[in-house]
C-alpha cells in the first residue's frame, strides 16, 4: 500500500479485513487530499460509486420479502417510460417481445447500457446523459424517476434477459423503489438500511459537519503524476455538498470503511447485524446465489477480470475458483466502485475484505488483486 502511494499510483487506500465479525487488519496509507498533505484516516468519506449497486439490491430484496414487490413485475407498471420498450437493430428498432422487469434490473440484463458503445444507439443515450450533466447543477436537474421514464423511452441494447450489459439497471432499479415504496429513495434507504445499521456517514450528500472529511478524487496526469479530479461522472456530482434530485441507485452513495464494512457484516451475518435484522437468511442466500445463463454469461465474460464469476442481482460471485485471476474461495461475493472502492465476502470463512481509494477509473485494481492474493496466504 505504501510503495503503491509512493510511485503515485493511488492518492491513498485504506484497508480493512474482518473474520467472523473480529477485526483482523486495519491500515490506511497516502492521502485525503494530496495538495494540503492531510493523511487519509478510518473516518474519512469516500465516494462508492459502483459499490453503491449492492446496497440498491439490498433495497429491493427488502421490498420483495414484504410482499411488496414482484420481481417479475414488468418495470412499466411504476415507471410508465418503459411502457413500449424498443430494440437497437443496425438501422432502425423493432418492438422488444417482452417487457423489462424488475429481476433484469437486478441482474442487467434488462438491455440498458452506459452509452459507452460507438452505435447510433449508444450516441443517443450519451447525448441524453450529456443533457442531463450539464443541468446538475441548476434547478432543471433531473430526478430519480424522470431519468429512469427518460431511459425507457430510448432504444435497449439488446431484448430483455437474451443478454448481459453493465449499464444503468440499477439506477433504474432505485426509481423503481421509489415508486414502489412512495418514499424518495433516499429516505427509503435512510430508514431501512442505514439507521438500523448505524450507517451515520452514508447517503447521497456529505452535510457541512461532515464535509472536511470527503477524500479527494484524483486522476493520473500527462507527467505520471496524479491530479485533483473535479469532474461530475454518470450524473453524481464530484462535490457531494447539497442533496440531489437524482439519487443514482447505481453511483450515488458516499460512505466510510466503518460503515461499509457494517453493511457487508450484514449480509454475511445471514441479513443481520448486533441483533437488527434488515433480510432474512433465506433472503440473503438469494440475493448472493444467484447465476447468469449461457448467453448472458459469454457476455459478462467479455466484460474482462471477471474469469470464474458469474452475475447475481448487482454483484459478482465466483463459481470457478480455479479460472479466477486473484486465489479466492467458492461463493466469494461483492464488488467495486468506478474510482477504486472494493469489497468481497467470504461466506464459508466469514471473511469481509472492505478496501478504499479515490482514483478515477480505477475499478478492481492491480492493487487490490495483489492485496487478495497476499491475504489468501495469510488467512
Amino acid at each position: 500500500m505504501a510503495r503503491e502511494v509512493e510511485q503515485s499510483r493511488t492518492p491513498g487506500v485504506s484497508l480493512l479485513v474482518l473474520r467472523k465479525g473480529e477485526e483482523l487488519f486495519f491500515d490506511a496509507r497516502g492521502y485525503a487530499d494530496l495538495e494540503r498533505k492531510i493523511p487519509l484516516r478510518r473516518d474519512h468519506i469516500f465516494r462508492l460509486f459502483s459499490m453503491t449497486k449492492p446496497v440498491t439490491a439490498v433495497a429491493a430484496m427488502i421490498l420483495a420479502e414484504r410482499g411488496q414487490l414482484d420481481l417479475n413485475m414488468p418495470v412499466s407498471e411504476v415507471l410508465p417510460g418503459f411502457a413500449s420498450p424498443r430494440v437497437a437493430a443496425e438501422d432502425h428498432t423493432l418492438p422488444a417481445r417482452r417487457p423489462v422487469t424488475v429481476l433484469h434490473l437486478l441482474n442487467m440484463t434488462s438491455g440498458l447500457t452506459y452509452g459507452e458503445e460507438d452505435t447510433p444507439r449508444g450516441r443517443q443515450l450519451q447525448s441524453y446523459v450529456d443533457s442531463c450533466t450539464q443541468s446538475l447543477h441548476t434547478p432543471g436537474a433531473v430526478t430519480t424517476r424522470e431519468f429512469a421514464n427518460a431511459l425507457g423511452q430510448l432504444p435497449l441494447a439488446f431484448e430483455p434477459d437474451s443478454s448481459w450489459c453493465y449499464g444503468f439497471s440499477a439506477d433504474v432499479l432505485g426509481a423503481v423503489i421509489e415508486a414502489v415504496s412512495g418514499m424518495r429513495f433516499g429516505a427509503f434507504l435512510e430508514q431501512n438500511v442505514f439507521q438500523p445499521l448505524n450507517m451515520n456517514d452514508t447517503g447521497f450528500w456529505v452535510p457541512d459537519e461532515a464535509y472536511s472529511r470527503l477524500a479527494a478524487a484524483y486522476e493520473p496526469g500527462e507527467d505520471g503524476t496524479l491530479k485533483r479530479y473535479t469532474g461530475d461522472h454518470l450524473l453524481i456530482s464530484n462535490k457531494m455538498d447539497a442533496p440531489p434530485r437524482f439519487e443514482s441507485g447505481g453511483a450515488g452513495l458516499v460512505s466510510t470503511i466503518d460503515d461499509y464494512v457494517r453493511f457487508a457484516g450484514m449480509l454475511l451475518n445471514g441479513g443481520s447485524l448486533e441483533g437488527v435484522r434488515i433480510l432474512s437468511p433465506r433472503t440473503v442466500a438469494y440475493l448472493t446465489g444467484g447465476e447468469l445463463t449461457a448467453p448472458q454469461q459469454q457476455a459478462f465474460r467479455q466484460f474482462g477480470g471477471h474469469e470464474g464469476y458469474t452475475y447475481t442481482h448487482l454483484l459478482r460471485r465466483l463459481v470457478h475458483p480455479g479460472q479466477a485471476c486473484l486465489m479466492s474461495r467458492q461463493d466469494e461475493y461483492g464488488w467495486a466502485g468506478w474510482l477504486g472502492c472494493y469489497f468481497a465476502n467470504l461466506p464459508d470463512t466469514g471473511t469481509t475484505i472492505l478496501l478504499m481509494q479515490q482514483k478515477k477509473a480505477a475499478g478492481t485494481t492491480s492493487l487490490t488483486r495483489r492485496i487478495r492474493n497476499l491475504l489468501s496466504a495469510e488467512l
